[in-house]
């Protein structure tokens, strides 16, 4: 038997100018279920991607324009609509949250630019909770016996719920009650959607196919920003009902479509229906040759994988998260990336409206414009680094966007506290701030977008792979409540001090990174 797990040998493949912490990878531990040894005797021996490269450069090739890989395109395509789904809660709230209309129906005090302090805390809030909530469900959802595409249906009704409910809402009540929903279905779309893109994409094309999945929270982003543009203008209710309807579309179209998608090779491997498995990897990974060598490979991989302990199985179990050192490694990997992922600074970007307002923009259309300009300059910035993903070293990517993102933060604070006064004269330096919020942006999701669905999955083990996607979400969710219940408070009582403390945290994130991060690039699943 064997178990994947974390080791500190060099690999053949990586690159030789890197420091002595990126000699981080994924190895195997070699162990003889017929041997004396226990466990914790199994000799460590380095494993390098020799089998991959042979299987790859054996052929056949894929061609990205034939029928299948098209078809497949379209199927992940579907998926993509989970990443949407999120992409429109986290963009169409802060753009909500700056519109006067919204705050004064639900009487919320606000600031320079949207709504800050307790009130809109809560709002904020109550979405992670619902995550949190349903990230005991995300797992055993996606494992059960409809499999990924059951995970994605569940979680896109749910959504679709939610967003009915809080567009109607009338009080605050039915407003938390509506967000409360939404995190709930968005935490198990957020565990089955991106398990389900990985286990679909050819290992060649995996690093971009997963990283487009993350770029597609911009698609959601740019479509209800630009919209609450206009709607903005209106005085009505419809003015922030409008934008909120529009999350109803991206959910509703998983749920109409993905039972005509096939289902994970791995999940029917995991279930014994290994001819629709195969029958997959051909068609769509090998060019109709069930006997490619890449077929071949991945069949051989998801044998061993299927024959590690089945406590997988027992939805109530996660113990196979932390039974072994390798597995606690990869767990951590993971759940860093998801505390990281949240803490960087761009938890402030739910507060884009209150940051323009501390920048000396008075005008509420042009902050909402600016809220547009920013997406799509970060939408920019999330497609580069899709494209990258498959060239670029993860780690490498980690670190210096993480250090590029500290960096303009420093800026965005020294501009903010001295240009952004009210009653200053000086808007070259109220435009350098918002210059450099928009940098930030960018830098941001050109680093981080594609590394927040790739990275945790490829730590992750296949028999782990739900489980740990689910607490994945979890660590999301907290890490999100923290931020979105602490900033509108911040925001009221400290200003733009309260950005100083991300620049802080992306310090100390950049160490973690540096030492202890693994390098998953290139390797098999």
């Amino acid at each position: 038997m064997q178990r994947v797990f974390f080791g500190s040998l060099k690999m053949a493949s990586q690159e030789p100018d890197m420091v002595a912490t990126d000699n981080r990878s994924i190895e195997k531990e070699n162990h003889n279920s017929s041997s004396p040894k226990q466990l914790n005797d199994a000799e460590v021996v380095e494993v390098t991607n020799a089998d991959y490269a042979l299987a790859l450069a054996s052929g056949p090739k894929l061609n990205p324009t034939s029928l299948a890989s098209i078809q497949l395109f379209l199927i992940l395509l579907v998926a993509f609509m989970g990443s949407m789904s999120n992409g429109f809660d986290g963009q169409v709230m802060g753009a909500v949250n700056g519109m006067q209309q919204y705050l004064n129906y639900f009487s919320i005090p606000a600031d320079e630019g949207g709504g800050v302090g307790t009130p809109t805390a809560l709002i904020f809030g109550i979405y992670n909770i619902g995550s949190i909530v349903g990230v005991l469900v995300a797992g055993p959802v996606t494992d059960g016996r409809f499999g990924r595409r059951g995970g994605m249906f569940t979680g896109a009704t749910i959504i679709v719920v939610g967003a009915i409910v809080i567009t109607l809402a009338q009080s605050r009540a039915y407003l938390l009650g509506g967000r409360f929903v939404l995190g709930f279905g968005v935490s198990i779309t957020a565990t089955a959607c991106p398990s389900y893109v990985v286990e679909l994409s050819p290992p060649q094309w995996r690093g971009r196919l997963t990283g487009l999945f993350n770029t597609f929270y911009y698609a959601g982003s740019i479509l209800c920003t630009g919209i609450s543009i206009g709607t903005g203008r209106l005085a009505s209710t419809t003015s922030w009902r409008a934008p909120l309807a529009i999350q109803i579309v991206p959910a509703g179209i998983l749920v109409l479509f993905v039972w005509f998608l096939p289902e994970s090779p791995r999940w029917l491997m995991s279930v014994d229906r290994k001819d629709e498995a195969r029958r997959f990897l051909a068609k769509y990974h090998g060019n109709g040759d069930e006997n490619a060598p890449l077929v071949l490979l991945q069949w051989k991989e998801f044998e061993e994988a299927i024959k590690l302990d089945a406590s997988d199985k027992r939805w109530y179990d996660y113990t196979e998260l932390f039974n072994t050192p390798n597995a606690r490694y990869r767990t951590y990997m993971m759940l860093m990336m998801g505390f990281f992922g949240q803490w960087s600074g761009n938890g402030l970007g739910y507060f884009l409206t209150v940051l323009f307002g501390n920048a000396g923009v008075r005008s509420q259309d042009r902050r909402l414009v600016l809220n547009f300009v920013n997406t799509v300059i970060s939408a920019i910035g999330a497609s580069i680094g899709t494209s990258l993903s498959d060239t670029v070293a993860r780690r490498k990517m980690w670190f210096w966007g993480t250090l590029a993102s500290a960096s303009t933060l420093v800026i965005v604070t020294g501009c903010t506290a001295k240009f952004g006064l009210e009653g200053s004269n000086n808007p070259d330096g109220a435009n350098a701030a918002i210059a450099f919020i928009f940098l930030f942006g960018f830098v941001f999701s050109l680093a981080y977008t594609p590394l927040q669905a790739l990275y945790p999955t490829e730590c992750l083990a296949y028999n782990t792979r739900a489980k740990g996607m689910a607490m994945y979400s979890l660590a999301v969710s907290c890490a999100g409540l923290v931020g979105q219940y602490a900033g509108p408070i911040a925001l009221q009582n400290i200003s733009w001090r309260y950005y100083i403390v991300y620049v802080c945290w992306d310090l100390f994130e950049c160490t973690m990174v540096w030492f202890f991060a693994v390098e998953t690039k290139g390797r098999t699943l």
